[in-house]
């Protein structure tokens, strides 16, 4: 088995990564939190959730959801009510 000396420079950069990939995390849950209503596609991504599972929810009246022109909307606050009630919902 190959060891490897692991650098200085080597944790620098990785800790360098680590920042720019949590920069990019707190973006998107911040750009979501800017927004009353979100569509079926941002609801999955928040949740990390599949277009089936986000069906079951609607369903079962798991998350309320507003359908305009074939759209779905979902409130915000809704969502993150559903998922503080119901936790294992955003797990995967």
């Amino acid at each position: 088995m190959a060891k490897e000396i692991i650098t200085t420079e080597d944790l620098e950069s990785f800790r360098l990564r680590l920042l720019e990939d949590l920069k990019q995390i707190v973006q998107q849950k911040t750009k979501f939190d800017q927004k009353e209503w979100l569509k079926s596609v941002e609801v999955r991504q928040l949740l990390g959730i599949s277009h089936g599972t986000l069906q079951t929810l609607r369903t079962k009246g798991a998350i309320p959801y507003r359908k305009l022109g074939g759209i779905m909307f979902y409130r915000y606050q809704d969502v993150i009510a559903a998922l503080e009630t119901n936790p294992k919902i955003g797990q995967v």
